[in-house]
């Protein structure tokens, strides 16, 4: 018996991470694909009348098993991979892509889909179900349902072409980050780095069975060296080794990849009808068309650039204080904190003390309590897959009033949610959010979601909690939000449950919910130091705020050369067939660099949101959804950001993922429609 093609005996049915062993992976998929598509031969070969319920709703509740099983495996995959799961994932993912196609390509299916589709007005549907029956039939045709046979065939072997290289790409970024590491044996080379970092690296060199210290290009080792190294030399290094990731020419380069990935998306695009792989994309975002996402983008642009340039002038007078009259990109994390430390009297180690991880966890928490009525209890009895990952059930109060005044009303089980926050080799770097298992309603039950975050924090060490940067707090709140938007998901359709969104939409819970790191009321209920247990002072929150908008018009022009490196690399391909990665690169964030370009180093190698994760043609979401989170915290801080009312309003949104379309929920909360003057006036005052 395999033990994940059985409904599996734990705890709410969650994944039972400890016994399963590597081999199960693909005789499960082989076993769970062919029950699927018994499931759907089933819907085809229904000899009465198709009727929505016989043909959408039975698709939108088909393969539960299959994916609940393809979510466990692929988020291992990212979290806790090893040569073994990564050499089944390359066997996998062909068979998934595969199945997906046949049935996207099922002609018999769709034209059951499309007589339901033409016939819609006799069925009465509610909302939600005229939104599923629409985004099935499009999701056919955006999948090939009407293309000839030849070209279904081409489209089909494309898809496959795609899955298998952007997890090659994955796994070469993985590996190339993973094979440099920095060992120091000389203390002075290590100058400004604080002695909580110092463990931290003394700790990476004991797992290697090295002396001294040993610094990796993982996060929470990299970027505290940038910040504090005062040897310029090992910045230099350390930097060029980042930037070669994937790009050094050897056996995990992603540079042919890349022009592969491309090509693969244009052919897709044009044989879809579309211009081009942005348009194919873009017709199923809030912002609808490329031209848009660029206007977009470059409206930012003209009005940050000009603060961008003060700040980086601002740099370059304090670094020629330090004898360098040409400031490079490796100089910016050292002198921004020695700027930052100089108007705010502000760094980041004097702050760590005050933000234990899991303070801000149990910050996090209340916050979800105050707002949506929220609670969080460990539980020890359900399988994981690794010892540092948590497990949590969820609760939502309920409204039932006890007879002797108790506030102990009762509370509905509304999720599981797994944090898993520490590095190892076999995890990815960043962070996420992810889901094992969607929410649905179905036969009168209301089957919760189990969630996961995973982050990659700095360990704890033998004498020190994981203490956490300001930055860090912010990204456990950050992907809390995603987490948030997956737990209070209450729709009837798996497929249009929690993150289910419009990719544009998708960022606004997460970012919405970083606003409250910055607000006095809220950060003083768990800012406190870890020793002492005193409350952060007033005066260093007041740093906090001011300096919420430090080097913003850097942090801007970031991200925008990222979203337009992004949206010109899927509109303009072609382009790429007598350029260089490298060429195509600078040219098209140019307008955003605000540094000498190093020529040994480019980003694209390794920008794993656009060529392995879901954001090609869409990594101007993050601006976008922006502009919805600063418009939505301004609501809350003109009513009050505990506000009841408006809390409930928000719960909504969250709860109707992609049930409606996202301006319509949008315009629900908030009364109209977003403004961008609300993030310039955040941004820039």
């Amino acid at each position: 018996m395999n033990i994940l093609t059985e409904k599996f005996n734990t705890p709410y049915h969650s994944a039972p991470f400890t016994f399963i062993k590597n081999e199960d992976f693909l005789p499960a998929f082989k076993e769970l694909i062919q029950r699927s598509e018994a499931e759907i031969d089933a819907i085809v070969n229904n000899p009465e009348d198709p009727t929505f319920t016989s043909v959408i709703e039975a698709l939108a509740y088909s393969g539960e098993q299959l994916d609940v099983v393809s979510n466990i495996f692929f988020n291992l995959n990212s979290a806790e991979t090893n040569d073994e799961l990564q050499q089944i994932a390359q066997e996998v993912s062909p068979i998934l892509t595969e199945y997906s196609s046949k049935i996207s390509q099922n002609e018999a299916l769709f034209n059951k889909i499309k007589k339901v589709f033409d016939e819609k007005e006799k069925y009465n549907l509610n909302e939600e179900q005229q939104m599923l029956l629409n985004e099935t039939y499009k999701g056919f045709v955006r999948s090939g349902a009407l293309l000839n046979e030849e070209d279904k065939e081409k489209l089909k072997k494309i898809n496959m072409d795609l899955s298998l290289k952007s997890l090659q790409f994955g796994q070469n970024v993985l590996a190339s980050t993973n094979n440099y590491f920095k060992h120091i044996t000389n203390k002075e080379d290590l100058a400004g780095i604080s002695d909580a970092i110092l463990e931290q690296y003394a700790e990476e060199a004991k797992e290697r069975s090295l002396e001294g210290w040993v610094v990796t290009l993982q996060y929470p080792s990299y970027i505290p060296f940038m910040t504090y190294a005062e040897n310029r030399e090992l910045r230099k290094e350390l930097a060029l080794a980042n930037g070669k990731k994937s790009f050094d020419g050897g056996e995990f380069d992603n540079q042919k990849l890349i022009k592969e990935l491309l090509t693969l998306k244009q052919q897709k695009a044009e044989l879809l009808g579309y211009n081009d792989y942005a348009d194919y994309v873009l017709e199923e975002r809030m912002a609808k068309s490329p031209t848009k996402v660029l206007e977009f983008l470059n409206e930012l642009l003209l009005k940050a650039k000009p603060y961008a340039n003060k700040e980086i002038e601002e740099l370059k007078s304090l670094a020629k204080t330090d004898g360098i009259d040409q400031m490079q990109a490796y100089d910016h994390a050292f002198f921004a904190e020695k700027l930052r430390k100089a108007k705010f009297d502000l760094n980041d180690e004097e702050l760590k003390p005050y933000f234990p991880l899991n303070q801000v966890q149990n910050a996090v928490f209340g916050l979800a309590n105050q707002l949506f009525g929220l609670t969080f209890e460990e539980r020890n009895d359900i399988p994981k897959y690794h010892e540092d990952v948590k497990v949590f059930e969820v609760f939502e109060a309920g409204s039932r009033k006890f007879e002797d005044g108790s506030n102990n009303a009762e509370k509905t089980f509304k999720s599981l949610l797994y944090v898993d926050y520490f590095p190892r080799k076999g995890k990815r770097a960043g962070a996420w959010m992810t889901s094992y298992k969607n929410q649905y309603k179905k036969d009168g039950e209301n089957s919760r979601p189990h969630i996961s975050i995973v982050c990659n924090f700095s360990k704890p060490t033998k004498d020190t909690p994981s203490l956490l940067t300001f930055q860090e707090v912010t990204t456990l709140f950050h992907e809390f939000g995603h987490a948030l938007h997956g737990m209070l998901a209450n729709t009837q359709y798996p497929t249009l449950s929690g993150t289910s969104v419009k990719w544009d939409f998708v960022e606004l819970p997460s970012q919405f919910l970083e606003n409250f790191c910055y607000e006095p009321e809220f950060l003083k209920t768990f800012a406190k130091h870890y020793k002492t247990d005193e409350i952060l002072p007033d005066e260093k929150i007041e740093k906090i705020e001011k300096s919420k908008n430090f080097m913003e018009g850097y942090q801007t022009l970031r991200q925008l050369g990222f979203g337009l490196l992004d949206m010109n690399y899927h509109t303009k391909v072609r382009e790429l067939e007598n350029k260089t990665v490298k060429a195509f690169e600078d040219e098209y964030t140019k307008a955003t660099q605000l540094y000498p370009v190093n020529p040994e180093t480019a980003m694209s190698p390794s920008f794993s949101h656009i060529f392995q994760g879901g954001y090609s043609a869409g990594y101007y979401s993050y601006k976008w959804a922006e502009v919805l989170d600063a418009d939505a915290f301004q609501y809350f801080k003109e009513n009050g950001i505990f506000n009841p009312e408006i809390a409930t309003k928000y719960k909504t949104l969250l709860s109707s993922g992609g049930t409606k379309d996202p301006m319509e929920l949008y315009k629900n909360f908030r009364g109209s429609e977003p403004k961008v003057e609300s993030l310039l006036k955040r941004a820039f005052g």
